[in-house]
Order: structure tokens, then C-alpha cells, then sequence
């Protein structure tokens, strides 16, 4: 079977070594890199920082950030900021639960967060 299927409530299964299709869902564990201030000192240590859905766990970011990116993953650390209540222009709002995964890749590999997937 050359398409890798993901199942609900199952992690994706990676893409075989000879080169076959990429699961779309792995898509899903990945929303976005983040540029901060604080994303970019990480980098010098060879770790990137990415914006997770809340309810990935660590095993499907590091398969997602493998096979999407074709690195090797040491470790994937997670945190979540919860939201917090604001006022603009006197309305409050609310602002929604974040998941950050940095990410720490072996010795000489990196990832270009400027050039996208």
C-alpha cells in the first residue's frame, strides 16, 4: 500500500523510505512557525519553534516535523499560553488558548521557516 492512511484518533504512520506519498494530515500537526524575538535565540542553539494544534501530542509533531522537512528530531518541547481576557476600545475579548512546539534538531540540520512547505 503505497498511501499512508490516517485513521481518527490514531497517530499517521510515516511515509515509506522509497520515496512514496506524504500523508496530508500530517499537515495538520504543523499551523505555523513562529518569528519572535525569543524563536530566534533558540535557533542558535538548532531549535525551531513551531504553533501546534492543542491537542497534538509530542510523537505526532516529531513525525509531522521528520517527514515534512526531511530532518532528524532529538526532542520536541511543548508548552501552552492560555488565553487571557482583553479590552479594545472598551469590548471585552477574549484570546484563545496557543500550543508552541520547539523543536530540536540534530547537529547540523536546520530548517528555512522563510521558505515555507
Amino acid at each position: 500500500m503505497s498511501a499512508v492512511k490516517a485513521t481518527k484518533g490514531k497517530k499517521p504512520k510515516a511515509a515509506p523510505a522509497t520515496g512514496g506519498a506524504i500523508d496530508p494530515a500530517l499537515y495538520d500537526f504543523v499551523l505555523a512557525p513562529l518569528i519572535t524575538e525569543k524563536a530566534t535565540q533558540v535557533s542558535e542553539h538548532n531549535q525551531v519553534v513551531f504553533r501546534v494544534p492543542l491537542k497534538a501530542t509530542k510523537p505526532q509533531i516529531k513525525l509531522a516535523i521528520e517527514t515534512l522537512f526531511k530532518v532528524t528530531v532529538t526532542a520536541v518541547n511543548t508548552l501552552i499560553t492560555k488565553g487571557k481576557t482583553k479590552r479594545f476600545r472598551g469590548r471585552l475579548g477574549y484570546r484563545s488558548d496557543v500550543k508552541k512546539a520547539i523543536v530540536t534538531l540534530a547537529a547540523g540540520q536546520s530548517i528555512d521557516v522563510t521558505t515555507g512547505l
